[in-house]
């Protein structure tokens, strides 16, 4: 259950900072509620996680995850382009992320 939280956590804190974007430096309403919403909602998930998933654990894999959640809807969204650089730098991070996942012990409390 407390995966599932750092996931919704995770989704979250992706669409509030795909909002940023939109919110035009919080000028527009509309994706500045989606914003502070999204944040909110966030940091409420990662709490409930993080009663059983360590700090250190849960984040890296927030914000592993998170990056490569944030750069494929900048593709999408925004016309974003990444080159070789960038993507293997990505998959370096996903590769981290499976090596805690798969092989650490310090998962455990």
């Amino acid at each position: 259950m407390h995966y599932l939280f750092l996931g919704i956590a995770i989704l979250s804190e992706v669409v509030a900072t795909s909002a940023l974007k939109n919110a035009e430096g919080f000028t527009r309403l509309l994706p500045s509620l989606v914003v502070a919403v999204g944040y909110g909602a966030a940091f409420y998930f990662l709490s409930l996680a993080l009663r059983a998933i360590p700090i250190g654990v849960a984040y890296a894999i927030w914000s592993g995850i998170g990056i490569v959640l944030i750069s494929i809807v900048a593709y999408f969204a925004h016309g974003q382009k990444l080159d070789l650089p960038a993507l293997l730098g990505m998959g370096l991070i996903v590769v981290g992320v499976l090596v805690i996942q798969l092989f650490s012990r310090s998962q455990a409390h």
